[in-house]
């Protein structure tokens, strides 16, 4: 059936420039901002233990599926769902994976573009040299200056948005595929310069330790379910990125191979950052544990009383710039793939479209810090409640149906042939897909809820 598709949209040059590009999609603010602060709330060592033990168990293989439906398919999620449960002959609300990708991939951008604004405003700030000699008051007062001004929150965030929209627009080579072949080197080399100033920086075999010895007496039920959550979350399953991504990758590639690759590196980033966070943090006397405030009010402490804390710090911000950026783009083109499709729009409409909806979406966050602060619904700010919804409800629902689909909607000869493994990696894979994955995912979602 695949040889009969074509995606309208184009393909990836090569296995390189989808690896690069699922790469950058799952590497986002996740690793560097999420992981290290919610390694340093568990304990360490043993949370990265259980954590690369659920992205093998869990992670890889509704990975493997989602690119396996996303090339079989090869149009957006919506049509893509739609199409493959015609062909398996089954029932056409599963398309409802797709809406369900492209309504999350929303929500998501929307509160998404807000935090990685404020990247690109501390990117300013550390130029400046506005956290020479700050204090952890001071850090604190200026991040409360930030999330409290409406008005210059907008303009990151609207800033960051244009910077999205210009790239996806372009479409896929000359857009997507230019973008993150420049991003994710040059996110690398920022992240590896990063990592060889800790290792100078006096804290760095503390830090070592902390990321990396196991003390199994600090883990914890909810600890496990974390990483059993952030393994899944981390690679940006579940809200059609990478079946969107999948749609545009050649025949002859090995999604089996493409996908060990991506799960590799996005882990690979997660510990390079914790190795580069943590030894500054400990070589500064700072508290490792101090959660989402790790990256905004604490980091900045250190970089302004380090040598070279000016340089260091513009380096690190510009690194969660490009981490937010490569994984923006993967975000919204699940929808812009759609309007393309169904609409007949051209990418640039449909970029600009799309774009300016999430924008207007992300003003609500924004507005959630300052104005609307006493705003909530269920206790929880506009901004919490888009953040609990999106990575507690509908993404662990996007990736459980996902598994379902690929290991008992589909038929076994078309999905051996998609994956083109030998047969008894095949067996494991679809034990997996059919058995553990659900159960596990079923079981964040369970926590998630708090009926666990």
């Amino acid at each position: 059936m695949t040889e009969t598709r074509q995606s309208i949209h184009g393909q990836w040059s090569s296995r390189w420039a989808f690896i690069l590009a699922a790469t950058g999609s799952a590497v986002g603010l996740g690793n560097i901002w999420k992981f290290p602060y919610i390694t340093g709330e568990n304990g360490g060592g043993a949370f990265v233990l259980i954590y690369l033990l659920c992205i093998a168990v869990v992670g890889i293989p509704v990975m493997m599926s989602e690119i396996m439906l996303g090339r079989r398919g090869k149009q957006s999620p919506i049509h893509t769902m739609r199409t493959l449960a015609q062909e398996e002959r089954g029932s056409s609300s599963w398309q409802i994976v797709g809406w369900s990708g492209v309504l999350a991939g929303f929500l998501i951008l929307s509160f998404y573009s807000v935090i990685a604004g404020w990247a690109l405003s501390y990117v300013v700030s550390a130029v400046s040299g506005s956290f020479s000699g700050i204090s952890a008051d001071q850090s604190s007062d200026l991040f409360g200056s930030l999330v409290s001004n409406p008005t210059v929150q907008l303009s990151w965030h609207t800033l960051f948005m244009v910077m999205t929209m210009f790239v996806v627009a372009r479409g896929v080579r000359d857009g997507l595929e230019k973008a993150i072949r420049l991003l994710m080197p040059a996110l690398l080399v920022l992240l590896l310069i990063l990592v060889g100033y800790a290792m100078n920086s006096g804290g760095f075999m503390q830090g070592f330790h902390f990321l990396f010895d196991a003390d199994f007496s600090k883990v914890t039920t909810e600890g496990v379910l974390t990483a059993l959550g952030h393994a899944f979350f981390t690679l940006s399953l579940g809200m059609g990125a990478i079946m969107v991504y999948g749609a545009y990758l050649p025949d002859d590639v090995s999604i089996t191979r493409v996908a060990f690759t991506v799960a590799i590196a996005d882990t690979a980033v997660a510990l390079l950052a914790g190795m580069a966070i943590f030894p500054i943090v400990f070589a500064n006397g700072l508290e490792p544990g101090a959660g989402p405030g790790l990256i905004f009010q604490t980091l900045p402490v250190a970089f302004g009383a380090m040598p070279g804390g000016i340089i260091f710090g513009t380096l690190f911000f510009l690194l969660l710039v490009f981490a937010a950026w490569s994984s923006a783009i993967s975000i919204i083109e699940p929808v812009v793939a759609w309007l393309v499709e169904d609409r007949g729009w051209s990418r640039k409409r449909a970029s600009i479209s799309a774009g300016g909806v999430t924008w207007v979406l992300g003003i609500a966050t924004i507005l959630s810090f300052n104005v609307w602060s006493e705003v909530k619904w269920f206790d929880k700010t506009i901004f919490d409640l888009l953040d609990y919804l999106t990575a507690n409800i509908m993404l662990p629902l996007g990736g459980l149906l996902i598994a379902l689909f690929a290991g008992w909607v589909m038929n076994q000869n078309h999905s051996r042939g998609e994956l083109g493994m030998e047969e008894g990696l095949y067996q494991r894979w679809l034990l997996l897909i059919r058995y553990v994955t659900p159960v596990a995912i079923g079981l964040v979602f369970l926590n998630a809820i708090d009926l666990i």
